[in-house]
């Protein structure tokens, strides 16, 4: 039986032992992925495909390109992973369902085998997550649906390319393949903010260094413009989310903390439309998110992604390799999360170990998360 099969009986096995409340939400993730696997070709097979468009296949090579310079360059895992393609027909992989309280930026946690406990809920079909959505406001929870274009299976399965990222541009393709070939490097169940900071440095990393040595004077500059962007939105967008805890934190009643709440919000827009018109050049790509009725959800995954990279950027100066670098990483993973987190802190008592690299998100949807293994 090929292995992939193998897996999927393991998991399925795993999930006859739950909850019936549970099961359609498995049925959905299991066959999602087996839908996945069943779709996706070598790259190869489509290059030499006539009918292939000869714009999908130079996307194509470049894919091929980056994936090797990961694995050459980056010492990133070398197996099955990003060697096939799959052609979706929709936007997105999944739709990840995010959920805090109304006065509360402790994101909902849920469960499950291999990942362990995260911040969000992925669904293949965005009805789906929309339905979930739509239960979890009934019970009086705040709720965001972010579309994800790729995610890890942290090598339970070979991760194929996938159309819903291929036409991004060239240093985006590579910034979502080093984040989910890191997932399979090191990955600690049941502490998020961990697992996506390191990705979330390694692609830091690995796009800077592909840049370096494949990009040209443009694309270097509309990188640096990207990187410009999203350093000012993460600092908008932490400095309102330590406002609103400042408030949730008070002894004030419910409704004032719902009016303080209200100003805050409306505060971070003033100052957005004041970044975009005034630093930006009017650059409307953060427009859509800032569209939406704002809650405490949208703010959950800045923290996930970004809380602890200047840590890990210390640890990277510090260890001198990547391969040092991922040794430290996977060490810690095995460790409880409290001694991680105590190893990440004492990392940042020396600032002159750290070397500045900024983090690369997808833009514009930039808080959406690439999602590990749901």
């Amino acid at each position: 039986m090929r292995r992939w099969l193998v897996r999927l009986f393991t998991i399925s096995l795993v999930l006859t032992s739950t909850g019936c409340a549970q099961l359609s939400y498995y049925a959905q993730a299991t066959q999602g992925q087996l839908g996945l696997v069943a779709s996706a070709k070598p790259i190869d097979q489509w290059l030499a495909d006539p009918n292939v468009s000869d714009q999908l296949k130079q996307r194509l090579t470049r894919a091929k390109q980056i994936r090797k310079f990961a694995v050459q360059e980056l010492e990133l895992p070398d197996n099955g992973s990003y060697t096939k393609y799959a052609e979706l027909n929709r936007p997105y992989v999944v739709w990840n369902v995010i959920a805090t309280p109304e006065l509360s930026m402790k994101p909902v946690q849920w469960c499950f085998p291999v990942a362990g406990c995260v911040d969000y809920r992925g669904y293949y079909r965005k009805e789906d997550a929309q339905r979930f959505a739509h239960d979890l406001r009934s019970q009086g929870y705040e709720v965001r649906v972010s579309g994800v274009p790729a995610y890890s299976t942290l090598g339970w399965f070979n991760d194929p390319v996938l159309s819903t990222f291929i036409a991004y541009p060239e240093a985006e393709v590579a910034r979502m393949l080093f984040h989910e070939l890191a997932h399979q490097v090191a990955y600690a169940p049941g502490d998020t903010p961990f697992n996506e900071s390191f990705a979330t440095t390694v692609e830091s990393i690995g796009v800077e260094q592909w840049l370096d040595k494949h990009g040209n004077p443009d694309s270097r500059e509309r990188y640096r413009e990207f990187r410009q962007r999203k350093r000012d939105f993460i600092d908008l967008l932490t400095q309102h989310r330590q406002r609103l805890e400042e408030v949730f934190a008070t002894d004030i009643s419910d409704d004032e903390k719902r009016n303080q709440k209200a100003l805050v919000i409306t505060s971070l827009k003033q100052a957005y439309h004041q970044i975009r018109d005034e630093k930006w050049g009017g650059y409307s790509g953060y427009d859509q998110w800032f569209a939406e009725p704002i809650t405490n959800a949208h703010f959950v995954l800045v923290a996930t992604y970004e809380e602890l990279v200047p840590a890990f950027q210390a640890l990277h100066a510090k260890s001198g390799s990547m391969k040092k670098f991922y040794a430290n990483v996977q060490a810690m993973a095995k460790q409880d999360k409290a001694r991680r987190r105590e190893q990440l802190a004492m990392l940042l008592a020396t600032p002159s170990s750290i070397q500045t690299l900024a983090p690369a998100q997808k833009e514009p949807d930039a808080a959406a998360p690439t999602a590990a293994a749901q």
